[in-house]
């Protein structure tokens, strides 16, 4: 598919730029979102829990799957990346409030950090929009 069938959304995360990415690619019928950190709008990490770092998480990833022509419905793969065992209860109740209708195929895995220090989870999706 040509370069100019892809639509890009940014979402003003300071590794965008930095890092050579951006927030969500859709090519044809599939958004898809890279892994997503708790990053508010004036760059800072949010603050809180897990469940707060998860809640930012998936609402930049659905304003981008939306601002592509999608919705949270539309969302077939999530994967949640934690760096602490013990929130994965937290977090996968984040989750399930958000796609818990859509009911994607969904990974949840520990790793030894993130870009950020304080950050506590990242999510990326996966969306298949129904065509018209």
């Amino acid at each position: 598919m040509a370069s100019a069938d892809r639509k890009h959304v940014s979402s003003g995360s300071p590794y965008e730029a930095q890092f050579g990415f951006c927030r969500a690619v859709r090519v044809g019928n599939r958004i898809i979102v890279a892994g997503t950190g708790p990053i508010e709008p004036d760059g800072e990490t949010t603050p809180g829990d897990a469940a707060a770092q998860a809640v930012r998480c998936c609402e930049l990833i659905i304003a981008a799957i939306e601002e592509l022509g999608g919705s949270a419905k539309d969302v077939v793969r999530t994967r949640m990346l934690l760096t602490d065992f013990s929130d994965q209860d937290a977090v996968g109740a984040v989750h399930a409030r958000y796609f818990g209708g859509a009911r994607p195929a969904a990974t949840m895995a520990g790793v030894a950090w993130l870009c950020r220090r304080e950050w506590k989870v990242e999510i990326e999706a996966e969306a298949v929009v129904e065509d018209a």
